[in-house]
């Protein structure tokens, strides 16, 4: 018996780590914010976050399928983006990091 063919939702030819932000919508609950594969990139991810593009994220997930490895990098985002906004005179977290988990890895990181 033949199996069915699926196709592969891993892009091909491409070693590249992506980053996906779940986001917290209220009553519907928290799930993957949809992100376009061009934008799946930690620059875009931490600049997303820190102009205010995600409501209420709850955490960062990085993965490369090329090198089959998954993680949560919230903390790691966290500190980039404390980084950020130390080099920009101790500027304030934007609002809606504030009370999201993710500004609470900034909290734990200082």
């Amino acid at each position: 018996m033949r199996r069915s063919w699926t196709p592969s939702i891993v892009p091909n030819g491409h070693d590249q780590t992506f980053y996906i932000v779940i986001n917290n919508y209220g009553e519907l609950g928290p799930a993957f914010a949809e992100t376009d594969l061009g934008e799946a990139d930690l620059e875009t991810t931490i600049s997303y976050l820190m102009s205010g593009q995600y409501n209420d994220p709850v955490r960062v997930v990085a993965f490369n399928t090329s090198e089959h490895w998954s993680e949560d990098a919230s903390e790691d985002v966290a500190r980039e983006i404390m980084r950020r906004l130390d080099l920009a005179g101790g500027a304030p977290r934007p609002p809606r990091l504030r009370r999201s988990s993710t500004a609470t890895s900034v909290r734990t990181v200082n």
